[in-house]
């Protein structure tokens, strides 16, 4: 399955005779996995199987599921009027005010309020089942949302990760420069300085050796080429979970463009390592949303 984007939107909508059920999930990125749903209190009993299946489908991200439903104008459903409630409150209504001078009536139009309709029996197993449905369709449409938006985000951060590359490619020249350079620089002053130093040669030669083995970046230039190579290769992988791994890959690329630049006091070389430390921040800012 493709790289997922952590944030998306899925809506799905089922319907019968009688009801018309909408489940709208919004997800956004979260460190975790954190998972709240938002509906009445009919759908109770499935709101743990509908957990196992988000945690199934999808290993990051906050979601929020929403679940509203409504009954069609063109409902099927006979109009039942609960009489048991009706006596209980003409029976109750009666003993307050047998003991009263006060006339009785009736008018049958208050019944016809929904605190006297008999609850149909079939509702929340038809809304249940038209939650199923819905739930199935909404958890598509997020996946391929988040497919869709994941590509884009790989896309994205593999042209940032083509500037950093450029950047380091023009330092491998320079890194056997800088160090010739600064030892001619270092010789020079010796040679200015050596009657007032009173050291010896062959003593200063082994500490500005010792010196510029120390500001050698060989070791960082290789690790930045692995860490590039399975940069590269996560982004070609299809793997639908690689936002952490990415997310790893770059601090350590960022330690090593870091030492890089301490390390090297050549101005040509700082400038690159600064081009290169933009590159990669444009990089996580693309792969924190990554799943």
């Amino acid at each position: 399955m493709p790289s997922q984007s952590m944030t998306g939107f899925g809506r799905g909508e089922a319907h019968n005779d009688n009801y018309t059920l909408v489940v709208e999930i919004k997800a956004v990125n979260h460190r975790f996995k954190d998972i709240r749903f938002k509906m009445g209190s009919v759908f109770n009993a499935k709101e743990i199987e509908l957990r196992k299946q988000m945690e199934k489908k999808f290993s990051r991200g906050s979601f929020d599921i929403y679940v509203n439903y409504k009954k069609n104008q063109n409902a099927t459903e006979k109009f039942e009027i609960d009489y048991k409630k009706v006596n209980l409150f003409i029976n109750e209504l009666k003993n307050e005010i047998e003991d009263g001078d006060i006339q009785f009536h009736v008018n049958p139009t208050e019944f016809l309020r929904s605190d006297f309709y008999r609850e149909d029996e079939t509702k929340e197993d038809q809304l249940q089942s038209l939650l199923e449905s819905a739930f199935h369709d909404a958890c598509h449409e997020l996946e391929k949302s988040r497919c869709e938006e994941g590509k884009g985000l790989l896309e994205k951060l593999e042209e940032h990760k083509a500037q950093y590359e450029k950047a380091y490619s023009q330092i491998l020249p320079l890194k056997n420069e800088y160090q010739p350079k600064l030892k001619e620089k270092l010789l020079k002053k010796f040679e200015a300085e050596a009657n007032d130093l009173k050291i010896e040669e062959s003593r200063f030669l082994q500490e500005v050796i010792y010196y510029l083995e120390k500001l050698d970046i060989d070791e960082e230039i290789n690790r930045i080429q692995i860490h590039l190579n399975k940069l590269n290769s996560l982004i070609h992988s299809n793997e639908s979970e690689v936002g952490r791994q990415i997310d790893f890959i770059i601090q350590e690329l960022n330690r090593e463009t870091n030492t890089i630049g301490s390390k090297s006091g050549a101005n040509d070389i700082s400038e690159l390592v600064v081009q290169m430390k933009v590159q990669i921040e444009k990089i996580r800012e693309q792969a924190l949303n990554l799943q």
